[in-house]
C-alpha cells in the first residue's frame, strides 16, 4: 500500500478540522504548522487501520452482492431433464 496522501485542498480543510478540534474541545490553539504535523503523524501510524477497514467493508459489501448475483442467476436456471443445476 502507498502512504495516504491528501491533495493540497484536501490537507488544508483536514488541518482546519483540527485545529477547530483543538479549539473547541479540548480549549488550546494550535498552529497550522503543528496541525499539519499532528495530521501526517496520524496518516503514517493510524491511516491504514482506517484504510483496512474501509477496505474490509468494501469487501462485505461486494460478497453481498455476489450473493444477490447468484441467486439471480439461479432464478434464471432452466429445468432439464437432468433437473436443475446440471
Amino acid at each position: 500500500m502507498a502512504d495516504i496522501t491528501f491533495s493540497k485542498a484536501e490537507k488544508e480543510i483536514l488541518v482546519r478540522k483540527i485545529r477547530l478540534y483543538f479549539s473547541e474541545e479540548l480549549k488550546q490553539d494550535i498552529g497550522g504548522f503543528d496541525a499539519e504535523f499532528l495530521l501526517d503523524f496520524f496518516a503514517a501510524e493510524i491511516g491504514v487501520y482506517f484504510y483496512n477497514r474501509g477496505l474490509y467493508d468494501a469487501q462485505a459489501v461486494l460478497e453481498r452482492r455476489m450473493e444477490d448475483i447468484n441467486e439471480a442467476i439461479f432464478e434464471l436456471e432452466k429445468v432439464t431433464e437432468f433437473g436443475a443445476r446440471g
